[in-house]
């Protein structure tokens, strides 16, 4: 231990803090977007932090921007069409590497780690053929609600990002026994306010941001995007992937939120996750199946005051979409009185 404590101080001596100013010239900016003084690039715990961790970082930076580059830029727009700081984006980095459907011993899954209770306040669908904590968009848009509950908590964006991590109530334990919320008194090393995990946390994403926001050039990677096409229920993928000339492995990782890579069967369609370099091929060779109705029994109904085509369907056990494609609906506007006919499988 001594003899690493003395490693560590030398290596310091050697790299000082000058070099780290020049090589993250994007201190400043980053450090403003998550409510943290610009002063922390001096701090002792921190410089130690990059020291011991840079080489490694660097690495898993290029290894998650490769596997995540078709996602990033839908990513960035969800989080900055909500009003929320791109750099976020570190968080579902530190969180995943952009592996899709990745797992964690506490049973989080997909791209923001999403624990089931966590999962269901945000209402995402998890069953035996989904798991909306798979899917790019549904996801994000969870995680973004999430994030602008904990900082209307919290009041402060580092303050948020360590309630993502460790909890709420771990967070707010922390900065009463610490009684304060500065970032460098709850991840003090020698106090240990939070658990170890959650103090290299915020390191992480920061030092990852460094990484990524300066001008450094660590490697260049171009940027694709994705589009969303509708396909028929019990698709197989690895057929739209033939005919589409892609790997299956690709649609697979950006379709994760269908579990057995075959869609279900209890919609007329779905929407699906392609390149949008492979759209124009998609639309010239695909085409979807006639949409007809295949319930059994047809019931009529009367439009009730109070009534929307959500509760119709639920009270009869049927979906939306049969019950507009049996009624020739365009929209969901109802009238009282109006006569529905309700095709179901169940009285």
């Amino acid at each position: 231990m001594k003899k690493l404590l003395i490693w560590i101080y030398v290596t310091l001596f050697l790299y000082g803090v000058d070099d780290i100013v020049t090589k993250y010239p994007a201190y400043t900016y980053v450090f403003s977007e998550f409510d943290i003084q610009s002063s922390y690039i001096y701090d002792d715990e921190f410089e130690n932090f990059i020291v011991k961790n840079e080489k490694a970082l660097k690495s898993f930076y290029k290894k998650s921007i490769l596997r995540g580059d078709i996602i990033i830029p839908t990513l960035k727009r969800g989080l900055l069409e909500n009003s929320l700081s791109d750099l976020l984006i570190y968080v579902s980095m530190v969180e995943s590497g952009f592996v899709f459907d990745i797992k964690s011993h506490k049973k989080a899954v997909g791209l923001w780690q999403f624990i089931p209770s966590t999962a269901k306040i945000y209402n995402l669908k998890v069953d035996k053929d989904y798991d909306d904590r798979c899917d790019i968009d549904i996801s994000t848009n969870a995680a973004i609600k999430h994030f602008k509950h904990l900082y209307q908590r919290f009041g402060k964006w580092y303050l948020a990002i360590l309630a993502y991590n460790c909890g709420e109530g771990k967070l707010a334990n922390a900065i009463n026994k610490a009684k304060s919320d500065d970032l460098r008194t709850l991840i003090d090393e020698q106090n240990k306010y939070l658990p170890k995990e959650s103090r290299d946390y915020i390191k992480k994403i920061l030092l990852l941001a460094l990484i990524g926001e300066s001008k450094e050039n660590w490697f260049e990677v171009s940027y694709p995007d994705i589009v969303k096409v509708e396909v028929a229920p019990k698709t197989n993928l690895q057929d739209i992937a033939k005919l589409l000339g892609m790997s299956v492995s690709r649609l697979l990782r950006l379709n994760a939120k269908y579990k057995s890579g075959i869609l279900p069967d209890d919609k007329y369609s779905y929407e699906i996750i392609i390149p949008e370099d492979k759209m124009i091929v998609f639309y010239k060779n695909y085409q979807m199946p006639p949409k007809i109705v295949k319930k059994s029994l047809l019931i009529s109904y009367h439009i009730k005051l109070g009534d929307t085509l959500e509760s119709i369907a639920k009270k009869f056990h049927t979906n939306v979409e049969d019950i507009m494609v049996a009624n020739h609906l365009e929209n969901d506007y109802l009238v009282v009185g109006q006569l529905l006919i309700i095709p179901t499988n169940k009285l």
